[in-house]
């Protein structure tokens, strides 16, 4: 191991609990004076069973910026980004939501985060719901959506970076100028993956759950979803990471848990794994597939390295195989459409939109 790595594994507790430390403290004093300010509620995505479902969102002061334009520049989503990134959230806040007549109440925590667990008199139906949130003794109301998940045939579980959105994140110059100086209309989504991802997605009436889990920070949540929704691409709730002392944790033990998540929620459930070459995903993903056997149908992973990284891919290709899964090593969309089909995931049409789809960006 490089000896700067092994210097800074052995520093990084003392220095996580040194930020920790700092954090309460900066918390404690400011978090008082920003609670009589004007607030804002920032509802993420709920997910669930008919019989719960849980949502986060997060209480934050007010931060002004103008909807995304293709014509915008790059000082202004830089401008945009930072803005971002310096939330200034507000803890103590008491937060109501509203589900089918149902009311669950949590107090936001030093981050601004809360969590709304509901559990229903009656079941609910499977598909898209709406929760009305608002702050105890305040006029502020928000509106968030929640996916619940009934007799689908399957779900996808799916990395962002570099997956669905080009982000460049084997090359930091590349992918610093790309996440920094872009929005939600200029960044680019990989050739064909809205069509497959919308392929995937439908199954007759029943719609197959998709999740995100990706190691963008919460703050950056609003871009991601506008994102998608430009592009076409499913919506489905998002599992991002908090900005500051948890992103010096390891992206695969956080991504692990994520997945553990969403497989003990849904346990009867099989799942489409999607990641890329560029980080751990194909090491997360053989390690899920020998966790739970029979609950992976696929893994497909975007090919967005050179040659020595895609040896040890196809290696635990191999791996994947003996514990019951095809691992997909696909250089675009079209392959792991060919493959989906050939499963029985996506159908002989649904495969000519993706190749339709990836025919057209390349004429392009």
């Amino acid at each position: 191991m490089n000896p700067v790595t092994t210097a800074f594994k052995t520093v990084q507790p003392m220095l996580e609990r040194a930020l920790l430390a700092a954090d309460q403290a900066f918390a404690a004093f400011v978090q008082p004076r920003r609670a009589r300010g004007k607030l804002l509620l920032q509802p993420y995505v709920g997910w669930g069973t008919p019989a719960q479902v849980e949502l986060t969102g997060r209480v934050l002061l007010p931060r002004t910026m103008q909807p995304a334009r293709k014509g915008d520049r790059r000082l202004r989503n830089a401008q945009n980004i930072l803005r971002r990134l310096l939330s200034r959230e507000v803890g103590g806040v008491r937060v109501t939501g509203t589900l089918d007549g149902q009311q669950v109440s949590a107090v936001s925590d030093a981050d601004g985060y809360f969590t709304l667990i509901f559990t229903p008199q009656m079941p609910l139906s499977g598909g898209w719901h709406q929760v009305t949130l608002c702050l105890d003794g305040r006029d502020v109301t928000a509106t968030a959506r929640v996916q619940v998940v009934a007799d689908a045939r399957f779900g996808i579980i799916s990395d962002l970076d570099d997956t669905v959105i080009q982000s460049d994140v084997t090359s930091l110059p590349r992918m610093l100028a790309t996440v920094l100086t872009g929005n939600a209309r200029t960044r680019l989504p990989f050739p064909g993956v809205g069509a497959l991802y919308r392929a995937l997605t439908r199954d007759g009436e029943a719609r197959n759950p998709i999740f995100y889990v990706s190691s963008s920070p919460w703050n950056f949540f609003d871009l991601l979803w506008q994102f998608l929704d430009y592009r076409r691409i499913p919506l489905g709730p998002m599992f991002l990471r908090n900005w500051g002392v948890d992103l010096l944790g390891g992206h695969g033990g956080y991504k692990h848990g994520v997945i553990e998540r969403i497989f003990t929620r849904f346990p009867d459930l099989k799942f489409v794994l999607i990641g890329d070459s560029g980080e751990k995903d194909p090491e997360i993903y053989a390690e899920v597939v020998r966790r739970h056997p029979g609950r992976v149908l696929a893994v497909y992973i975007r090919d967005v390295t050179e040659g020595a990284r895609d040896s040890g891919v196809l290696k635990l290709r191999e791996e994947v195989r003996r514990a019951g899964a095809d691992l997909v090593l696909a250089a675009d969309s079209l392959n792991a459409a060919s493959h989906a089909m050939a499963m029985g995931l996506i159908t002989a049409g649904e495969y000519r939109s993706v190749l339709t789809s990836v025919a057209r960006t390349y004429e392009t």
